[in-house]
């Protein structure tokens, strides 16, 4: 019988691949994420304003966007351990291009690049995550690996600020190329067990036939234009509006991050509960969220408690989001999470590029209230989505 007990204890403890992908999943959102506290030091360097830097990150989202899209396919071909490995090194590069870029063209195109290793790499990630996963384990295995994010924002993006500060915005990328050669490191022992390569290429777009999926992305691409819409600007806002210096934005960034990470130890209620079930309640906490920012635009240090509940409430959405498209339908898993993460980056294009003229002519609050109203559209979503073939 004790025997038996270990084993099961076994069975269920969180796989060391979680750790790992964790790592991989913070450099990705270093790169992402850290455009915006350092973007008033970018726009200064290059001569621009701040929307035209921001510029690059709707680029990168694009890259995403369409590599995800048209080449995800390939995790199914060759195998998502193999894919990872070579859009990290991928990514490796676009980073070193991008703190060498002598000009903001040169930075955009840089960043783009990195876009197209981000697309393959995360859907890998989330892959090779479902199939690492314990039964009745996957939320809380799911928030291991999503807790990269808080690191990409405690230990990445926080740091940023302060680094492009004290030494100039280009030695922000040069650290995180330091961190993506550790991260590609730490990949070379990941494989999918239980999963072999197809020797052929699905596209991720014939999974849009999987009941429930379509609304589901929907409520993906609000939530996430929202974030993104959102988080592009401000920094900006902390340093003009409020005259900070840029490395506030580090601190808020900060506070957002241990938010996020400080929802991580709920995770294994949201297997207890179900996730169709808690979806719509998690995006209405986000959305109150909002609410809260508009009203607390005026000030830093609401500012930087209302970051914190933002994080904790955007953690606990995109994990149960992340687990209902992935359990939609476990055969076309590659291709799901292929067309999660397009619609990502998608909507943060959409939402760098939709938001920019806001902050520009009705300034940052209004930015909060409009993300609060796409958050209503992610609930409408997520409650009509069937839950039929979602398992808790």
């Amino acid at each position: 019988m004790a025997n038996a007990d270990q084993i099961t204890s076994a069975s269920s403890r969180i796989p060391a691949a979680a750790y790992a992908l964790c790592l991989c999943v913070g450099l990705i959102g270093a790169n992402s994420l850290a455009l915006g506290p350092i973007a008033p030091r970018v726009a200064a360097s290059f001569g621009c304003d701040v929307p035209a830097v921001m510029s690059a990150s709707a680029a990168f989202g694009i890259g995403t966007a369409a590599s995800a899209l048209l080449l995800a396919g390939l995790i199914d071909r060759f195998g998502p351990g193999r894919v990872l490995r070579a859009a990290l090194l991928l990514l490796i590069a676009a980073l070193a291009a991008s703190a060498a870029a002598p000009a903001l063209p040169a930075f955009i195109a840089a960043q783009l690049l990195a876009g197209l290793a981000a697309g393959l790499a995360l859907p890998s990630i989330y892959t090779l995550a479902a199939l690492a996963a314990p039964a009745g384990r996957e939320s809380d295995t799911l928030g291991v690996v999503l807790f990269g994010w808080t690191l990409s924002m405690v230990a990445g993006v926080s740091l940023s600020a302060v680094i492009a500060d004290m030494f100039g915005w280009r030695m922000v990328y040069g650290v995180v190329v330091v961190a993506g050669l550790a991260a590609a490191a730490g990949s070379t022992t990941l494989t999918a067990s239980g999963a072999t390569p197809t020797g052929r290429a699905q596209s991720p777009l014939s999974a849009l036939r999987v009941p429930g999926i379509a609304l589901l992305l929907c409520a993906c691409a609000a939530f996430m234009a929202a974030f993104y819409g959102v988080y592009a600007y401000v920094g900006d806002h902390l340093h003009r509006a409020l005259g900070l210096p840029v490395s506030a934005g580090g601190l808020l960034a900060l506070c957002y991050g241990l938010g996020f990470g400080a929802t991580a130890f709920l995770d294994r209620w949201i297997d207890r509960f179900g996730p169709a079930r808690l979806l719509p309640a998690f995006f209405m906490a986000v959305c109150g969220i909002y609410l809260l920012m508009a009203a607390a635009a005026g000030s830093y240090v609401a500012l930087l408690a209302v970051a914190f509940g933002w994080g904790m409430a955007n953690h606990a959405a995109l994990n149960v989001l992340i687990v209902r498209l992935a359990a939609l339908d476990p055969g076309r898993r590659g291709a799901i999470m292929g067309l999660n993460s397009g619609v990502t980056y998608l909507a943060l294009f959409a939402g760098t590029t939709g938001f920019g003229p806001v902050y520009a002519r009705s300034g940052f609050a209004a930015l909060a209230i409009l993300a609060a109203a796409l958050t209503l559209a992610a609930i409408l979503a997520a409650a009509l989505a069937p839950r039929g073939r979602v398992t808790s």
